[in-house]
């Protein structure tokens, strides 16, 4: 494995000459389209029945709190058991989900199912997202971290657009959200057949017996990586301040006047941006200083909110969310890259689910965030108020770590980080 390590950074099509990488994405790709529809699906009902944001952001709430509860226990079972089965596991959870949210929507069936279904959601994506994310590192070069994460959110962002594109489609054309829930069932099945035919990488069987301190041993490492940890704060309190798609079932509806159809497309158009950029990516050269291209871009994140939420016009709007999903595509594809570089692959696990519950924290509590302060102030407020309070998490990440600002370029990193290989010596001294 060492020549892997003195590879240049792939680019171009690299990553996708592997034909798991190829397998992988096209899964991944029906898998994300069907959780956008379900989304549209779930935000376009609550709303029809209620009338009421605070609905919508108890949506963030409920998922999340699984998510919580649950990391500790996801993170360490991708690192022990192999993480190809338990993301089929994880699917074929949210297969029975979307399959039982279509029959409640059929039947007219009461909140209280939608949100215990809703429940399970945040459950099956606490398994999925620690082990289907560090598939990949155990199969490829550090090298080609970088094109492959390029590519995957390119994947990833063509279904965010052409999910909630469909969804609102079929909702505007059936008046209910069951086929739409159905169909998003099917894309979680295309995803266990896919992950069915990875190749399988087992843990190393445990040299010395498993003790209590090494469940923490991803906060550890955190706590160790100011950098990782400046990376993953910022988009943590940027996308929960600055997360204006909990509300769009409110401004496609009262304020822009578009429609489930019109839903749709502003719920698509983050992800038009996304994917522009992410395909713009896949030819760049690595950043050389992606410290400062992530503080820029949260940055520009939080004006692009802030330019949404005084919107009144339907164009307007649109390029207002594209230009979130621009700025957006990019951090997410530093953060990724800096995590899958500098953590071993013992740790990815654990590390990956410490990740998810940041990003999952400020998605989906930023959905709770946004559903109650637009209760109290209305919508437009608490979207500008969003956009300003992260221009203010950007002033503060900057000041609080001067390293990230320093930072050079990612795929240096790897035989630098001093803190990953003292902690991997720390944890085998724990377990001894």
């Amino acid at each position: 494995m060492t020549d892997h390590f003195a590879r240049p950074p792939a680019g171009g099509l690299a990553a996708l000459r592997h034909s798991f990488v190829r397998r992988f994405a096209i899964g991944r790709f029906a898998a994300i389209a069907g959780w956008q529809m379900i989304n549209v699906a779930v935000g376009w009902m609550l709303y029809e029945r209620t009338g009421d944001a605070w609905a919508l952001g108890l949506v963030g709430a409920v998922e999340l709190a699984p998510v919580l509860l649950l990391m500790i226990v996801a993170g360490n079972a991708a690192d022990r058991y192999p993480r190809r089965n338990i993301g089929i596991f994880a699917h074929a959870m949210l297969t029975l989900v979307a399959t039982g949210l279509a029959l409640v929507s059929a039947a007219n069936g009461s909140l209280w199912v939608i949100y215990s279904l809703l429940a399970l959601v945040g459950t099956a994506r606490a398994f999925a997202s620690p082990s289907v994310n560090t598939i990949l590192p155990q199969l490829l070069a550090p090298a080609e971290f970088a094109n492959a994460n390029a590519w995957l959110s390119s994947t990833f962002q063509l279904a965010a657009i052409t999910g909630p594109a469909i969804g609102g489609l079929l909702i505007a054309l059936t008046g209910s959200a069951t086929l739409a829930f159905a169909l998003a069932a099917v894309g979680q099945v295309v995803f266990v057949v896919a992950l069915s035919t990875m190749p399988v990488r087992r843990p190393p069987p445990a040299t010395s017996r498993h003790r209590a301190g090494d469940v923490f041993a991803g906060f550890r490492f955190v706590r160790n990586n100011p950098l990782f940890l400046a990376a993953i704060t910022l988009d943590l309190f940027a996308v929960l301040f600055g997360g204006a798609v909990a509300l769009l079932p409110v401004f496609a509806k009262d304020i822009l006047a578009v429609g489930p159809a019109g839903l749709g497309w502003l719920r698509a158009a983050p992800a038009v941006g996304a994917l522009t950029m992410a395909l713009v990516t896949t030819r760049l050269q690595p950043w050389q200083r992606p410290g400062r291209i992530l503080l820029l871009v949260v940055a520009g994140f939080g004006l692009a909110t802030i330019g949404f939420g005084l919107s009144r016009s339907f164009p307007l709007s649109m390029a207002c969310l594209f230009l979130t999903g621009v700025f957006d595509n990019v951090s997410v594809v530093i953060r990724l890259t800096l995590e899958q570089t500098i953590t071993p692959d013992h740790l990815r696990g654990r590390v990956s689910a410490i990740n998810y519950v940041f990003v999952g924290f400020s998605n989906e509590f930023g959905a709770f965030e946004s559903g109650a302060t637009a209760a109290l102030l209305g919508p437009t407020l608490s979207v500008i108020g969003g956009g300003l309070a992260t221009l203010l998490v950007v002033s503060i990440v900057r000041a609080a770590w001067p390293q990230l600002f320093r930072i050079g370029p990612l795929h240096t990193l790897a035989a630098r980080d001093l803190s990953s290989v003292s902690l991997a010596k720390e944890d085998r001294m724990v377990a001894t």
